[in-house]
């Protein structure tokens, strides 16, 4: 892997990090157009690895907010008075709906890196997962802003979460649709969702770095570097996106993508990894 695949790559993954297109996914198919094996143990960990420069600008972008979580979390565990305030609970409902998808991931890692990095996974889940955000914007009644948050959401979304461990659901899009389903509105989902996101992608990243050593550090830090820039536009982009759109207007697209998929997968004019 060279610096331009690096470049290329950052690009993808900060503008489909957050987006509901999966960033896996999207980065599987890039990275199988620039003639790398797919499932191969340094290219798998490259892919975590620059997740973390997308988390890095959802820290930066709301830094005041993770700030306050974190010192009204920090104060509750040592002063009973603070344990009732909103930023308490946010802290906790962060880090309990971070659990599963820790749990899942650990357990699961050698399937995710191994048979789900196909791109017939990608394909198919492109597909299927758009049905279910369409009915998300159906059903969801999204009566409730953020205020209106509750530790059954951060779990539930949690839970639904784990799904984006198979390439082409899209974390965000899984999240996200489980917040409406609860009856969010898009904006308090899409920012729980990007809450969510911290310590599930960093601690993904920081396991897999192991297994980047194959890769140049350098190629690694602008991999992330661009990453980290194009996904700080990309977070403001989709927060006032959603203010005012449904998140089922991405769907054209990811089915379209995904029947292209299928459709050279199928007459074999490209290879699954």
């Amino acid at each position: 892997m060279d610096y331009l695949d690096a470049i290329i790559l950052g690009t993808v993954e900060g503008l489909t990090e957050f987006l509901p297109v999966s960033s896996t996914g999207h980065l599987t198919i890039a990275e199988k157009i620039l003639g790398h094996q797919i499932d191969a143990p340094e290219i798998t960990a490259f892919t975590a690895v620059i997740q973390t420069g997308a988390i890095a600008a959802v820290l930066v972008y709301f830094r005041h907010d993770i700030w306050r979580i974190a010192k009204a979390w920090t104060a509750g565990v040592f002063r009973p008075e603070y344990r009732g305030s909103r930023d308490h609970r946010m802290g906790w409902y962060i880090i309990v709906g971070s659990l599963p998808i820790g749990v899942v991931g650990f357990a699961a890692r050698d399937l995710i890196s191994g048979d789900l990095r196909s791109l017939w996974v990608v394909g198919i889940a492109l597909i299927v997962w758009s049905g279910a955000m369409l009915l998300a914007e159906k059903r969801g009644s999204q009566s409730r802003g953020e205020d209106g948050l509750t530790l059954r959401d951060a779990v539930v979304m949690g839970l639904v979460q784990c799904l984006a461990l198979i390439p082409g659901v899209s974390r965000s899009g899984a999240s996200i649709s489980a917040g409406l389903f609860q009856g969010l509105d898009r904006v308090a989902a899409t920012k729980m969702s990007f809450y969510l996101g911290i310590p599930s992608l960093v601690g993904a990243g920081i396991y897999e770095l192991k297994d980047a050593g194959g890769i140049d550090a350098g190629v690694v830090v602008v991999g992330t570097l661009v990453s980290f820039l194009v996904a700080y536009a990309s977070v403001a982009w989709l927060l006032k996106f959603v203010s005012g759109n449904s998140i089922g207007k991405f769907v054209p697209y990811r089915v379209v993508l995904g029947a292209v998929i299928l459709v050279l997968l199928a007459t074999g004019a490209m290879n699954a990894t």
